[in-house]
């Protein structure tokens, strides 16, 4: 009788209990706590600054040492690095968290990592970088990263668009942004001097247009995006 009325008291205690707010972790194959699904952090090269810790120097190349934290649902990672002077992109597939590999040196550069979980790509994100270089004293800003409109947009129709980018330069000190805009490709300057990162244009019904950026900085230094197109319907 003694163990009957024990039984319905623990259930009354269980019944009673909210567990909507409950969280229950995810334990890996081996008993760890499994990450949230999301992409790695990265932790070097810096983002925006200049990586003077290569190794194996010669004067064009070194080899630097990309290190991201690691993350339980991943089994490999893919880093991917590109030279944003020559466009070539090189990636690296390993199942460690720190990574060699063989860059050109006093040259701009972006990288980002990716793993696969449950057939979904899951991205870190994208930081760019120079490489030192010997004897080099200032360097380039990097190129503007392009933010609206998006390669290849297409956009209800409209009278004017705001094209939109950002900026960054190891050595912050840009001084200005030059902006090329048109019907043609290459496009013809549209405006120069700009502090801002942000030009407002005319646009036209059922036209394509093409626009880059060129980004100045208090050495004379300078550097330009690709060339991004839209549409307008």
């Amino acid at each position: 009788m003694k163990k009957l009325i024990y039984l319905i008291g623990l259930l009354l205690i269980t019944a009673c209990v909210d567990t909507t707010d409950d969280v229950i972790p995810m334990i890996t194959p081996d008993g760890e706590l499994q990450d949230d699904v999301e992409g790695v952090i990265l932790v070097f090269p810096f983002e925006d600054e200049l990586c003077n810790e290569g190794t194996d120097l010669t004067p064009t190349e070194s080899t630097v040492f990309f290190e991201w934290e690691p993350n339980n649902n991943a089994e490999t990672y893919t880093v991917t690095v590109e030279n944003l002077t020559t466009g070539d992109v090189t990636q690296v597939q390993t199942e460690d968290f720190i990574t060699p590999i063989t860059i050109a040196r006093a040259t701009p550069f972006r990288w980002f990592v990716e793993f696969t979980f449950e057939d979904e790509v899951q991205a870190s994100e994208a930081w760019n970088f120079y490489n030192a270089g010997p004897g080099v004293q200032t360097y380039p800003p990097f190129p503007a990263e392009i933010v609206s409109p998006l390669m290849a947009q297409t956009i209800t129709t409209t009278t004017t668009v705001n094209l939109q980018w950002n900026g960054s330069d190891v050595d912050n000190d840009i001084v200005s942004y030059e902006v090329y805009f048109g019907t043609e490709n290459p496009p013809a300057i549209e405006s120069s001097g700009l502090i801002s990162n942000s030009l407002l244009v005319s646009v036209n019904a059922d036209t394509i247009y093409y626009w880059y950026v060129v980004t100045l900085d208090a050495e004379g230094n300078t550097s330009e995006s690709v060339v991004h197109q839209f549409r307008i319907l």
